[in-house]
Parts: structure tokens; C-alpha cells; sequence
């Protein structure tokens, strides 16, 4: 077999393979000799079938077959010959094919994208340094409160963190505007939920009470139509509630799985905070060290890559607000609504895959089975998590690959140095929160 790779442009390789005539005829006439003992046609005894008749009625088709069996052993020998890595399926175009004479194929495909790695020691990481401190605690536990707290109906003036039920009307000089209207609304005062003014223009107010709200839409709103502009609200306040909140008792730590005392309930919820506090501080570490790959190195992406991606995320947004159930096609959603986040992926998974080569980074049985511990150890059962993913190669290979991920990071960290920054509890969840996990 003759071979020969040419570089078209960027990434796409052309290989044209040359396969002997002899190699076809003499595959093709023992499978005619095979086919001639086992086929049974009308006039003929089992197996006393003439060669040149199996040749006349069977011959092309068995050809074929040898030929596309012969085209794809070959493209493989060739592209591990050539040390090749091809992404996505071949274009194969057969430019000689013809019995008695040499097969040509031309293969054409993109390749997988080599990269020289930046030095991981320019990057500049940092690394939250926070503790879960009593009072965040205290602010945890009356958040918990909060949530479960019931609105009673009041008989007074409107307060902060008050919930009135107001109809309003909002017009623009004299003209109701989209959007501006609404009857039997909920507002908790405080809450940001409307305007600038119009919250702050409702303290004090009472049920039955009916107040004219001047206000300006900012200059950055979304509606364009409304940016700037000045606006008027006719507002009935319907009625006003005050939050009252669950004591701290044995049915409130029940609703948390507790079923001690105040001691043992706080212990759980700073237990719980404190997980979350280091998941910020890995999620947040994690993130800088992606984007500084991303940033530092530049990488030539294959288009079918990012194809690829795109059509697997359109697939993803479609199942997430379910589409499918619907029967929408998600052939109406763009390209370009996921280009750029495509590329973004597809590069930082090659740089990924180059650096887990380059530092062979490979999960031990036993990290797998600490990261498992770690999250059977949320659940009721730990054991029966613990066994579900241990029992299921499809659940064992994403383990597997969430650890690599987590060994990449650690291992740029610890090339590139990472200083400490101390922080609070609140403003390292935000930063954990904000960032991808």
C-alpha cells in the first residue's frame, strides 16, 4: 500500500492510499469461492454452483463489500503509519475503483491540533482563605428562618421587608406602557423587584391606600423603549403583611433532618456551611485556572470539534426547557447562539487533553473512590450511593473524568504557585457561586 498526506490548509490533511489490484481480486475471488459452497439457486444442486455463474449474479456486490472492508483497514493503517489522529469521519472519495486495476482512495479529514503549552508558572491564581465564623452561622440560621417564615395580614403602615398587595397602572405621558400593569401583585418592600423610588414610594402606606408614583426608568433599562424615560404609577395598596418567623424548636429541626436540640441543629448547619464554603473555594480556584488556560494559550480548533459541541448544546437547551416533550425542533435555534461557548469548551478541552498527556495524569482506583465517598456522603445511605457508582461503568467513567479535572487543577496550581487571599464567608460564596463548577 502506497501512502501519501498532504496538509490542504489549517488543519485538514488529504491522504490518498494506493491498494494493489491483487489484494481486491484475490479477496473477492476466495469469498466467491466461499459463496459458491453455501448459495443455493434454482437449476443447481447445493454447492455445484458455477464460479462464473456466482460471478455473474454476486460478483459486484461481493467486490463492494471487500472494497469498503479494504478502504477502511487501510485508512487505519495509514493514519497510525502517518501518526495522525483524525477528528470526526473521513470524506472518502474512491478516485480509481475498477476490477483489475489498482484501488485509489482519498481520505480527507481535520486533525486533531497540537499545541506548545504556555508555562503554567505566568499564570496568576489565587486562593480564598475563609472560615465559617459564628456569626455567619447566626446569619445562616436566620436565613433558614426567613424562608420558612408565614405572611400574616396587618393593620398598619407599611414597613421594610413589609409584602403589600398592590394593583398599579403605569403610564407615560397619559398612555399606558407594556408591561406597566398589574393587579393583585405581590411586593415585598425592599426587595429591589421594581424601579428605583418605586418601593421606597409605598413606605407608610396603608390598605386601601392609593398613591401617584413620579419615577424615571434608568438610562440602562432593557426595554429601550422606556429607557430614560419619565413615568407615572396609579398604585392601590390592597393589603399589607408582615413576615412572622418559625421558632427555633423541635419541629423546625426536624424540617432539616435534626431531631436533637439547638446544639446539634447549629453543628449541621455550620457542617453544611463549611462544605460549601471549601466547594467555593475549589470552584473559584478552578475557574481562574481555566480561564488563564483559555487566555494563554491559543489553540487551532477543528470546525467539526466546534460543530460538534454546538450541536450537542442545542440539544442540551432544547431537553432543559423540554423542548423534546413539546416536539420543538432544534434545528430553529442558530448556530451562533452557541458558537462562542463551543469554542471556549473545544479548546479548553484539547489544552486539557494536552496537558493530562504531557503529565500523565491518571486517577488512582483509590481517588475515585474517595471523590464517590464524598458525595455518597450527602445522601441518607451512603453505602447504596457509594455501590450504585462503583457498579455502573457509565457512572464510573464521569467519576473518572470530574477527577481528572480535578487533578489538572491541582497540578497547574501547584505549577504556577497560588497566592493566599483571606476573605469572608459570604463574599467567597458569591465568587464560588458565580463561577462554573
Amino acid at each position: 500500500m502506497q501512502v501519501s498526506v498532504e496538509s490542504t490548509s489549517g488543519l485538514e490533511r488529504k491522504l490518498t492510499l494506493a491498494i494493489p489490484a491483487e489484494q481486491i481480486d484475490t479477496e473477492v475471488q476466495k469469498r466467491l469461492a466461499d459463496a459458491a459452497k453455501k448459495i443455493r439457486l434454482d437449476g443447481f444442486r447445493p454447492g455445484k454452483v458455477p464460479r462464473k455463474v456466482v460471478q455473474q449474479r454476486f460478483g459486484a456486490a461481493l467486490r463492494d463489500e471487500v472494497v469498503g472492508e479494504v478502504a477502511n483497514q487501510s485508512f487505519q493503517q495509514a493514519v497510525s503509519q502517518e501518526s495522525l489522529t483524525p477528528v470526526g469521519t473521513p470524506a472518502i472519495d474512491f478516485t480509481k475503483n475498477e476490477a483489475g486495476h489498482d484501488l485509489e482512495i482519498v481520505a480527507t479529514f481535520e486533525v486533531f491540533p497540537e499545541i506548545d503549552l504556555a508555562d503554567p508558572a505566568n499564570l496568576k491564581l489565587e486562593k480564598f482563605v475563609a472560615e465559617v465564623g459564628e456569626s455567619d452561622v447566626d446569619a445562616m440560621i436566620e436565613k433558614l428562618r426567613d424562608q420558612r417564615g408565614e405572611w400574616q395580614l396587618v393593620e398598619r403602615a407599611a414597613q421594610e421587608k413589609d409584602q403589600l398587595n398592590i394593583d398599579y397602572l403605569g403610564t407615560r405621558d397619559g398612555e399606558a406602557f407594556e408591561g406597566g400593569t398589574a393587579q393583585g401583585s405581590d411586593l415585598v418592600l425592599g426587595s429591589g423587584q421594581m424601579i428605583e423610588g418605586f418601593e421606597a414610594g409605598l413606605i407608610g402606606a396603608e390598605a386601601k391606600d392609593e398613591r401617584t408614583l413620579k419615577l424615571s426608568f434608568p438610562e440602562d433599562y432593557h426595554a429601550k423603549e422606556l429607557a430614560g424615560a419619565a413615568v407615572e404609577f396609579a398604585v392601590t395598596v390592597n393589603s399589607v403583611n408582615e413576615k412572622t418567623l418559625p421558632e427555633l424548636d423541635a419541629e423546625f429541626f426536624k424540617a432539616f433532618e435534626v431531631d436533637g436540640d439547638y446544639q446539634e441543629f447549629r453543628e449541621k448547619v455550620q457542617g453544611n456551611m463549611k462544605n460549601q464554603l471549601e466547594d467555593a473555594i475549589d470552584n473559584h480556584l478552578k475557574q481562574q485556572v481555566m480561564d488563564g488556560l483559555c487566555e494563554a494559550n491559543e489553540v487551532e480548533l477543528p470546525a467539526v470539534m466546534i460543530a460538534q459541541e454546538v450541536g450537542a448544546m442545542r440539544e442540551q437547551a432544547v431537553q432543559r426547557f423540554g423542548g423534546d416533550a413539546q416536539g420543538f425542533d432544534s434545528s430553529l435555534l442558530p448556530d451562533e447562539m452557541f458558537q462562542d461557548q463551543a469554542q471556549r469548551r473545544v479548546s479548553l478541552g484539547v489544552i486539557l487533553n494536552h496537558i493530562v498527556t504531557s503529565y500523565e495524569i491518571k486517577p488512582s482506583r483509590e481517588q475515585l473512590i474517595e471523590f464517590i465517598d464524598d458525595i455518597a456522603s450527602s445522601y441518607e445511605d451512603p453505602d447504596e450511593v457509594r455501590n450504585l457508582y462503583l457498579s455502573d461503568e457509565s457512572r464510573l467513567q464521569q467519576i473518572n473524568l470530574l477527577v481528572v479535572e480535578k487533578l489538572v487543577v491541582e497540578k497547574i496550581a501547584e505549577l504556577a504557585g497560588v497566592i493566599d487571599k483571606n476573605a469572608s464567608y459570604d463574599a467567597v460564596i458569591a465568587a464560588g457561586s458565580s463561577a462554573p463548577g
